[in-house]
């Protein structure tokens, strides 16, 4: 691609696009238009998603109201109790939750609910960003409702400043005050399929959704960036695999679009070959990874390739948090690519998520030698990637989606 079509597609895009809003559909109907100026067909394909319109959330500290957001599809109502703050998830710890609001160190994943669920926590309180920078920013969080399975706790979101703050001056009092309207809202992926020699494909994937406080250029319109560019690599040149190209939307919500594809089209998976995933490439600094839910060979094949190319590579087989995850769990071995910034050059999920991360020269070089790989399956007499999952991996699988708790 040109250099200066990335950069206007960075700034046309500098916005947020959270999952099921208007901006996330707004993004989509341009990606759509991008994709018919390579060659024509790319179509939105909606599903369903949670939402909910947060009318009123507040926080009051021993009477101090402090800065917060509710954790959309927690439910409404008030919760008053005792402030503990859970340091650790041993049994002791676990067990001083029964009627008190929890405040939380980290993400609140399956396991850490299930465990305030189980110990009778009344609410909770968790919090994000960084007490040595600036800002006072707060992320729009969300119940999931695979996390909540029906047993709703109110929940708010707060600032890393506040919590050490409520913490350091003992805090005992906690009131949470929720009001939202929860509905089904719609959100979208944006498919286009290019036919090949033969009935089976290759599924090539990235998301163009961003968490609330971010405009999402390094994650991921980075990765969308590379899916453009192999459009207008195999608009011009031949394959003999037939492609689809789909960008995916909630995927910062729980792989929402990428699960969603793969239930609507479950019965033509059996012809998906290989799934080819981008999250995260063209960073300033950081070194380019690949990430394989596949037999151990192909690291070893990505390695031998980046050696070859002159592109220094990082392999390794296991699991990678996006939206090749459900197609590998649907039997489809993937690669994922990405290219990781160190934790001070470049973060993600909030404000500092910006196009000044990234060079149009960068993405391209990455989106480079991914399609020299995609090139290759695409024109492979037959598909050297084994349609299958290994043991581990299937491991890994049922952790990462939750079905079986990681030792």
């Amino acid at each position: 691609m040109e250099l200066n079509l990335i950069n206007k597609i960075l700034a046309d895009t500098a916005y947020v696009r959270m999952g099921g809003r208007e901006e996330e559909k707004k993004a989509a109907e341009y990606l759509v238009g991008l994709c018919n100026q390579f060659t024509a067909g790319a179509y939105l394909e909606e599903f369903a998603v949670d939402l909910g319109d947060i009318k009123r959330a507040k926080l009051y500290a021993d009477g101090k109201e402090i800065a917060c957001k509710a954790y959309m599809c927690c439910g409404s109502g008030i919760a008053e109790g005792e402030l503990y703050y859970l340091r650790a998830t041993d049994k002791y710890s676990l067990s001083q939750c029964r009627g008190k609001i929890v405040m939380i160190d980290t993400y609140l994943g399956y396991w850490r609910y299930r465990d305030l669920i189980e110990n009778g926590a009344i609410a909770f309180i968790s919090f994000d960003g960084n007490i040595n920078y600036a800002d006072r920013d707060i992320d729009q969080r969300e119940l999931r409702s695979y996390i909540s399975k029906g047993e709703k706790l109110l929940g708010v979101n707060i600032n890393a400043k506040d919590a050490v703050k409520m913490v350091e001056e003992g805090v005992k009092d906690i009131r949470i005050e929720v009001e939202q309207d929860e509905y089904e809202g719609r959100s979208q992926n944006v498919v286009l399929e290019m036919k090949g020699y033969r009935e089976e494909y290759i599924v090539f994937t990235a998301h163009y959704d961003s968490t609330s406080l971010s405009t999402g250029a390094y994650d991921n319109m980075s990765g969308c960036l590379g899916l453009l560019h192999m459009i207008e690599y195999f608009s011009k040149n031949p394959h003999s695999y037939s492609l689809r190209f789909v960008f995916c939307g909630s995927e910062e919500r729980g792989l929402l679009g990428s699960k969603a594809y793969c239930e609507t089209h479950g019965e033509e998976l059996d012809k998906c070959v290989l799934c080819i995933n981008l999250d995260m490439i063209g960073c300033i600094m950081g070194k380019f990874a690949s990430c394989c839910t596949s037999e151990k060979e192909l690291v070893s094949y990505i390695t031998y390739m980046g050696l070859e190319c002159g592109f220094p590579v990082s392999v390794y087989q296991g699991v990678y948090s996006s939206d090749s995850t459900p197609f590998s769990d649907k039997g489809v071995p993937s690669v994922s690519f990405a290219r990781h910034a160190p934790g001070n050059t470049g973060t993600i999920h909030n404000s500092y998520d910006t196009k000044a991360l990234l060079t149009a020269e960068q993405i391209e070089k990455d989106s480079e030698f991914i399609t020299k790989f995609a090139d290759r399956m695409a024109n492979a007499v037959w598909c050297p990637v084994a349609r299958k999952i290994p043991d581990n991996m299937k491991q890994k699988l049922d952790e990462y989606l939750l079905r079986k708790k990681p030792e």
